[in-house]
Formats: structure tokens, sequence, C-alpha cells
């Protein structure tokens, strides 16, 4: 679905990524684990357009995509839900929804709803006026409405409270069980493990580990070296 060769990604002059490779197949919950700052965003950025790769590949589907602009990737059936929840404030729940228009756009908002189901209790209220998990899943489910094949979860669950984080958790596992790829971005280790088939750990800009999850837990030095547990 996903495969990334040798990606490097330029901030100005300084060089923040360094050959990154990775794939999620189809289907696959994929982990990128690391401490803030580590380059788990600007990763995201680089494979939906927002920051394009100076040097190497990123295919979707076998189609070559480095430097391809945003909205032709979400055309292309990438869903993105940055790490700062860009909700439109002044607009209602219901209408932050609908500024994604597509086929079947009822019957997706439909499919929303039903897997947020207190979004659809506050569909009428302000999204500026909604908490952060409700902000948060107001996020995602506006990348949903683009009926998306790989959807690019970056830190979804930080700055969210413990319960909060565990009906989060519930939802990308639902996700993960209609078939869709996805690549999770998180600091919060513990609960990324929950839900990932596979493992990155990025350090400084460079990928430190590749592995299942089993793998990733026994390793002691990794855990503890690049992440902190």
């Amino acid at each position: 679905m996903l495969d990334l060769i040798d990606v490097n990604t330029y901030y100005g002059l300084s060089h923040v990524l360094f050959n990154i490779s990775l794939k999620v197949g189809r289907g696959e919950v994929v982990g990128l684990l690391g401490r803030n700052g580590a380059g788990k965003s600007t990763t995201m950025k680089s494979i939906m357009g927002l920051v394009p790769p100076k040097t190497g590949t990123i295919r979707f589907k076998g189609e070559d995509i480095a430097c391809q602009a945003p909205y032709i990737l979400f055309r292309k059936g990438i869903g993105y839900v940055p790490d700062d929840r860009r909700v439109f404030a002044d607009l209602s729940v219901d209408d932050n929804l609908d500024i994604v228009y597509g086929k079947d756009c009822e019957r997706t908002k439909e499919n929303v709803y039903q897997l947020f189901p207190a979004l659809a209790e506050i569909k009428a209220r302000r999204a500026g006026h909604l908490s952060g998990g409700e902000q948060q899943m107001l996020t995602i489910g506006r990348a949903l409405m683009g009926k998306p094949e790989l959807l690019l979860l970056d830190e979804p669950t930080e700055g969210l409270a413990p319960l909060i984080v565990r009906s989060l958790e519930e939802q990308i596992l639902k996700l993960k069980a209609t078939g869709m790829s996805i690549l999770l971005s998180e600091q919060n280790v513990r609960s990324a493990l929950k839900m990932v088939d596979r493992v990155y750990v990025i350090d400084n800009g460079w990928i430190r580990f590749e592995g299942s999850v089993s793998e990733l837990e026994a390793d002691r030095e990794i855990m503890k070296k690049y992440l902190m547990v």
C-alpha cells in the first residue's frame, strides 16, 4: 500500500530525515514510534506532500507520489490526521464533515457517526467548543469522509486523558478491522503497541529499529535508548 525508499527531507538547509525506508501493507497497522522531535511528523508531512522530500521514492499502490500536492493525494485515497487537530472552530461538527464533499457523502457521514457516536450527539455544536478528545474524533472523522485506503495518524493520543485514549484505541482497532491500512505515529508507546502489527523506531531522523511488536518488547536496549520505556 505504501513504500518509502531512502527518503531525505530538509527544512531549508537543515537535513531532518535521513534515508527513511518503511512499508505499510494492505490492511496493516504500522507504528512509527519515537520521542518528541525524532522525525515522526516530518515523515508524515513528507508522505502527504506538505514537506516534499529532496530525494528518495514514495509509492502509494505502486505509483510514485513524492512531491504531489496534498489535495491530489487525498483524492487518490490517502487520509491525513495532523497532530494539531486543525478543526474549523466556528463551524459545527456536522459542517466540519460536510466540508469534505465526495460521492455518497451523506452515507459516509453516517458511517463516521456510527464509529464515533459521541460526535453524533453533539453534531450541532461548534468545533471550537469541543474537548480535545472530541476534536480528535472530529479530525479523524473528517479524514474518513474521503473514504481513504490509507490513513496517516500523527500523534492521535497526544494530550488526551487516559479514558479518552482507551476509547480512541477502540475506534482505531475498529478501522483496522475494516481492512484499512494505517500508519500511526506515536510517543505513547504502550498505547501504540496495543494497535499495531509492526513497528519502526525513529530517532534524530534515522530509522533505528524495524520489527514486530514482540521483537521490540524483547529489545530492552532499543526501548530504553530511543523510547525511554
